[in-house]
This record gives structure tokens, sequence and C-alpha cells, in this order.
């Protein structure tokens, strides 16, 4: 195609523009990224780009998973693994459900492409409904149910979809044989993710080498997810399982200098698979619209319409029904686990966006079945995919920031709590420590006291912030600390402006510079705000 290199070249220039405006506007990129890849698919002279459906899945699944799951917390996802469970088990097949019946009884599909429909868009988002509510600074387990949702319930998702999908190519369907993989891919998986997390772990141990490191890191994810696939077992549950505990033990396998590197290689890498993912959807619109094109423009709207409403409709029933009713009926869960208030379910019913995973599903869906004949209605269930997106991540997302407002919901302030006493026990540590080596002959008395008058004085900062509201100490520390930051800024600040005199005028090259300068960065990256 003419100009090829140049369209791709606006086409990325796109996505960083409509990440900026997400910034700005202060929304989950995601939601821009889906109205702008949109937008893109009809831009006069935008090229058609198509990956082959066997690799969407393989190429953008895994990394997202096992990210997602590296940063998750382990504690708060055992916790509430009840209400995890239901969502991301029971609710995925009841979606499934619900929306296969709309599509067979109202849109007209085949019972077996119907399947395929529910399962492709009952697995919610990875990265927009948590992005939110950590913003908004709702009850921590809101998002740990919500987040634990997300990661897990692909599983479910994924292995109804390959059912369905079979049973279109081939033509058949076994129940039992569903329901038998669904039982033991599951915690095969769980068991491949673990081992694989092991023998990473261990070469990551004899491994002093941050690219190397950063290198293995990128392609754990795919290491469990494909060994997990070849085996017959849940490639999602193995990247999951891999993430949560190369997460909880990230401290102990990463030096401070690479953990830095390594997460903002993965943050970037998340970005980038999911703008591509919605710009791969929106240059095929035109194209499944001209698949679709003997039916009415006001039908699509209107069956769109139907299945985004079915999938929002069907979550809020099930989330109000399976929090209030099995309380209802045993006293000893009751007691276990009160009754949430009404308002923190609402917001947990409300938070079922569709997004990465969902489009990964349905672009890998076959282009033939057997025999060689095209995928029935593939470009329809393309379509129908998007309004889902469409409706829920654009109209719940923007919607969600003025719902918590408007219900006042407000964090329950745990993460503060809790932060606040590790300060506080990790300064205590430090100045335990300095008075123990200064019995050391190697320890210069001076060190050791200007040691102990920092981190005693961080002591006694957290101290005072840990206890009463109105202790006397309190703001004048925060304003000394606040002071003494400043302060900090101002000299880092000219130490800056000499470094970059030193390259502009030749008496030092690049890359001496960024060495530096990367000292400089973590320094100022180390005061505590």
């Amino acid at each position: 195609m003419e100009h090829f290199e140049l369209v791709i070249l606006l086409l990325l220039v796109a996505v960083a523009g409509l990440a900026l405006a997400a910034r700005a506007a202060r929304i989950p990129y995601p939601i821009f990224l889906v109205m702008g890849g949109l937008g893109l698919g009809f831009v006069p002279g935008v090229p058609d780009i198509e990956l082959p459906p066997e690799l969407v899945l393989l190429i953008f699944l895994p990394p997202l998973l096992y990210a997602a799951a590296f940063f998750s917390s382990l504690r708060d996802l055992r916790a509430n693994v009840r209400p995890i469970s239901l969502l991301a088990i029971g609710l995925v097949v009841a979606t499934a459900l619900t929306v296969a019946a709309v599509g067979h009884w109202v849109i007209g599909l085949p019972w077996n492409v119907a399947f395929v429909l529910g399962a492709v868009v009952s697995p919610t988002d990875v990265v927009a409904p948590a992005t939110i509510l950590r913003r908004l600074g709702v009850p921590r387990r809101i998002i740990t149910i919500v987040e634990g949702e997300n990661l897990t319930n692909d599983w479910t998702a994924l292995v109804f979809y390959r059912f369905a999908v079979a049973a279109v190519v081939q033509g058949s369907f076994s129940l039992w044989q569903a329901g038998l993989g669904f039982l033991l891919t599951g915690p095969g998986g769980f068991l491949v993710g673990l081992a694989v997390a092991w023998v990473i772990a261990q070469v990551r141990r004899r491994v002093d080498d941050a690219m190397v490191e950063i290198t293995i890191s990128l392609f754990t994810g795919y290491a469990a997810y494909l060994l997990a696939e070849e085996l017959g077992l849940s490639g999602v549950i193995a990247a999951v399982t891999a993430g949560v505990y190369l997460g909880w033990r990230s401290s102990e396998l990463y030096a401070p200098a690479t953990r830095i590197e390594a997460y903002g290689v993965w943050e970037v890498l998340q970005f980038l698979l999911n703008a591509v993912l919605f710009v791969l959807v929106g240059l095929q619109l035109p194209q499944v619209l001209d698949g679709i094109s003997g039916e009415p423009t006001a039908t699509l709207v209107f069956w769109g319409a139907l299945v985004g409403a079915v999938v929002i409709l069907t979550r809020l029933l099930w989330v109000f029904v399976l929090t209030y009713l099995p309380r209802l009926v045993s006293r000893r869960l009751l007691g276990r686990d009160p009754y949430p208030g009404w308002r923190n379910t609402a917001i947990v019913a409300w938070s079922g966006m569709r997004g990465a995973v969902s489009l990964a599903a349905a672009l890998a869906i076959p282009l033939t079945v057997q025999g060689g004949a095209p995928f029935p209605q593939r470009d329809l269930l393309i379509f129908l995919t998007f309004c889902v997106i469409l409706a829920t991540l654009v109209l719940q997302g923007l919607s969600l920031p003025p719902l918590i407002r408007t219900l006042g919901v407000r964090g329950d302030g745990l993460d503060e709590r809790e932060e606040l006493k590790a300060r506080l026990r990790v300064a205590e540590a430090a100045v335990a420590r300095v008075d123990e080596l200064a019995e050391e002959e190697w320890v210069r008395e001076d060190t050791a006291e200007r040691m102990r008058g920092l981190y005693g004085y961080r002591r006694r900062r957290f101290a005072a912030r840990a206890g009463a509201a109105e202790s006397e100490d309190e703001e004048d520390y925060e304003d000394r600390s606040t002071a003494f930051q400043r302060f900090q800024h101002e000299v880092l600040a000219a130490q800056r402006t000499e470094l970059l005199r030193l390259r502009n005028e030749g008496f030092i090259n690049d890359e001496v510079m960024r060495r530096v300068e990367r000292d400089l960065d973590l320094e100022e990256a180390r005061l505590e705000v």
C-alpha cells in the first residue's frame, strides 16, 4: 500500500494523542482508545491491517494477565476468594448463557454461534475498572474484588469460548467434555504456573543483569501460558499464577535499580498492547460493517444496544442477588461476613467494563470452519462485541466517577494507615541497626551520628502522624519535612542545571550525563511527599 509507513506513524501519533487527552481529562485511557479507534477506522486512506486470528490471543493475553497479576495483592485476593469466585465463575457463565439466549431468540444466531458471542463478551477488562476505582479512593475491598474478578474470569470465559468455537468449527459439542475440561484446566493451569514461576525465580536469583532480568520477566507470562496450553490446561490461570507468585517475591528477586527500570517497561508495554488492540478493531470496523451490510443500520444498532444492555443488567442482578441472598439463608456466613452496604455493592455491580480480552477473543475467531466454509456471522460477532465494549467501557466508565461521588462512597483509609505503620517500623529498624553498627571499628562516629539523626527524625515524624490527630508535634513535623524536601529539590535542580551545562559545552558526553542524571532521579524519587 502506498505511504504505508507514513500511515503507521500517524496511527502511533494518534495513539499518543489519545493517551494525552485521556490524562488531561482524568479518564482511563481505554475509554479514549476505544472511541479513537472507532474514528480511525473511517479515516480515508487508512490501510486494512489484520492479524491472523490464531495469533491474537497468544500475542496480547499472556503479558496483560501476567502484568495485572504481578501488581496485585495476594493477601487481599485470598481474603476475598468467595465473592471473587462468584463473579469470576458464576457471573461469567450466567452472562454467556443470557447473551446466547438473546443472540439466538432475538438476533437469530444458531445456538453454537450464539454461545461464542456469549463467551466473548463475558470477561471484564483488566485495566479500566481498577484504574478508576483506585483514582477515586473507594474502599480497598471493592478494588480487590473487582481486580480479582478481572484477573480470573478470563479462565472461565476462555474455556467456554474454546468449546463454543470448536462446536462451530467441528459441528459438534459435548457437554460432559466441556464440564470436565473446566474442572481440570483450572487446577492444572495453577500447578503449571506455580512450577514455571518457581523455575524463573531460581534463575533470577543467579542473574545480576538488568537487561537480562527484564527480558526474562517479559517472556515469563508467555512461558507459563504456552506450556499450560500445550498440556491442554488453562494458560490464563497459569499466567495469573506466575504473576502473583513472582509479584509476591519481587522484593527479593529484583535489585532496586532494576526494579525501577522493569516497572517502567511493564507500564509502557501494558499501554501499547491495549492501544494496539483497540486500534486493530477500529481499523477492521469498515470491513466488518461491509460483511454485514445486508442488515439495516437501525437493526444493527438495536442488536448492539440490546446485547450491551443484557450484559449490564445480568451483572446488576447477579451481584445484588448473590451478595444478599446467601446471607439470608446462612447465619454462619452472615456472622463471618456481614451485609456490605448497598452503595458498595452498587459500585461493584457497575464496574463490569469490557475491554482487551473481549477484543482479543473476538478477533481470534477463526476465519473458516471445517471444510473451508466461512465462520458463520463472524463479522456480526465482532461488531456486537465492539458495541458491548462501547456500551460498558464508555457508558459505565464515564458514569462510574459521578456515581461514586453521588453515592458518597469514600475510602476506608486502610492503605494510608498501613503505609504509615510500615514507614514507622522501617525507620525504627534503621535506627536500631545504626545503633548496632556504631560499635563497629569501620564506622566513623560522625557518620553514625548523621544517620542516627536522619532516621531518628523520620521515626519521630511518623510516630507523631500515627498518634492522635490533635498531636501538637504533628503539624510542626510536617512543616519541617515539607521545607526540608523543598530544600532538597532546589539542591537537586542546581545539580541538574550544572550537569546539563557540562554536556552542552562538551565537557562530558551524553552517556556520562545519563548515568549521573539517573542517580539524581533515584535520589529525588526517595523524597517523601
